[in-house]
């Protein structure tokens, strides 16, 4: 497992993956880029993805930004923390920014996760769910 908080820097891309990882873990690596910056490397992680087969196990508290890279989403309960849902992203492998964020399921997956997000707040647990 190789953690890659370095990918925001194009130096560093290169060291996360030359080691060719089974797991790569991104613990929120784009919190303190700008937004362009950011689409740019959440569609270079997708590349990377696809080309490399690598698991990527990526942290965020960006709803969008989680179910634009995810084939899957973990929406974590209060603690003590289980998964309250593991939500299927059913869209397309192929993505881009403009359309697959203006798409009608992308919308209903926001909407999903969102509103899981507020019962994990009120204390939801998967048993109550």
């Amino acid at each position: 497992m190789t953690s890659a908080p370095a990918l925001t820097r194009p130096a560093l891309r290169v060291p996360a993956v030359a080691y060719e990882p089974s797991v790569l873990l991104m613990d929120e690596p784009f919190a303190a880029v700008d937004a362009q910056t950011r689409a740019d490397l959440e569609d270079l992680v997708r590349s990377l993805w696809r080309r490399l087969g690598v698991t990527v196990l990526f942290v965020t508290h960006d709803i969008d930004e989680a179910i634009y890279l995810g084939e899957r989403v973990l929406v974590l309960s209060d603690r003590p923390t289980v998964v309250l849902e593991d939500v299927r992203i059913d869209l397309p492998d192929e993505r881009d920014q403009l359309s697959t964020r203006s798409a009608p399921r992308f919308a209903e997956l926001r909407s999903h996760v969102y509103g899981l997000i507020q019962l994990a707040k009120k204390g939801r647990r998967p048993d109550t769910a």
